[in-house]
Order: C-alpha cells, then structure tokens, then sequence
C-alpha cells in the first residue's frame, strides 16, 4: 500500500472512502467530524441515525469503524471511527492503532482501494501530533489490507511536516 501525503481540506478528495475522526454518538460534532458532516449533507447523518438505532445503539466504541454513505462528498464512503483522548498516565496508542487499521478493514470489506485519513485523535482529543502521525504511519504500514493508496490530509503546513517527519 503507497502511504502519500496532502495538505489540504479532506471532504475535497478524490477516493474511495473517507475516514471521519468521529465521537462515538456518530451524530456530528467539531473539526473534521462537523465539517464531514456539513459538506456531506443529510445524507450521512440519516445513516448514522439508523446504525444508532440498530447496532450502535450506545454508540460507537473506541478503535472500531464503520461506513456510511459519503453523500454529497466526492467519495463513495465514510468510515467514521472513534480515537481515544489522549492520557499521559495511560497509553492508549493501541486503541488509536486500531482505528487506522479497523478502517482500513472496512475499507477493503468495501472494495475501497484509496482511503483519506485525517491525523486521528490530534484535535479536540489532546493527542501529540508527532505521537499521532507515528502511531498512524506504523498502523497502516503494518496493516495488510487490499488497499492500495493511504492518504493522509493534513489541515496545514505544520502538520504536513510533523507526518512528513514521521514517513
């Protein structure tokens, strides 16, 4: 799997599936959560309501991912997941591993062949950036799923750089 990098807006790109830093109601929220959502439309959020009503119903947990409809993005899909928050008395890089690598199972369960990720946990989630960008570049070079590009979309230069660093 080609692992790139992006700087950028990710509801913009051009894949198969998109994956949402999510919180685990699935019901919308801040950074790339809420603009997912907004730039999506209706659509996503009226699947999201319907996974909450069947298999989610207390949401959805931590390291795990599912997909929905992209909407009105110009991807096919959504894969939301849900980061842990960031704790300096408790390592939790496996569960913000596991989101890479869950959405990355997803996507191939889809036949998605290029997947845009954001840089997972490192927003409202308190994650360190250089910690985050080294636990997702391990996660996905580690992971063996039929995917054939990882993008990452970082929201600026900075972040560019620190994810840079890290490949």
């Amino acid at each position: 799997m080609d692992i790139t990098l992006v700087q950028g807006d990710i509801t913009k790109q051009h894949v198969d599936a998109i994956v949402n830093a999510a919180n685990s109601s699935l019901m919308g929220g801040g950074g790339v959560d809420g603009a997912i959502h907004r730039n999506g439309g209706p659509e996503i959020i009226e699947e999201c309501r319907r996974l909450r009503a069947t298999e989610y119903g207390a949401g959805l947990p931590i390291g795990e991912a599912v997909a929905t409809t992209a909407g009105r993005l110009p991807a096919r899909w959504v894969i939301h997941t849900v980061g842990p928050v960031h704790s300096p008395f408790e390592d939790r890089s496996e569960l913000l591993a596991s989101c890479y690598r869950q959405s990355l199972r997803v996507a191939e369960s889809l036949g998605a062949r290029t997947v845009a990720f954001p840089a997972i946990g490192t927003g409202i989630f308190g994650w360190p950036l250089a910690d985050g960008a080294r636990v997702a570049i391990d996660a996905v070079r580690a992971c063996d799923a039929a995917v054939t590009e990882a993008r990452f979309v970082l929201f600026d230069a900075s972040a560019y750089a620190v994810f840079e660093a890290a490949l």
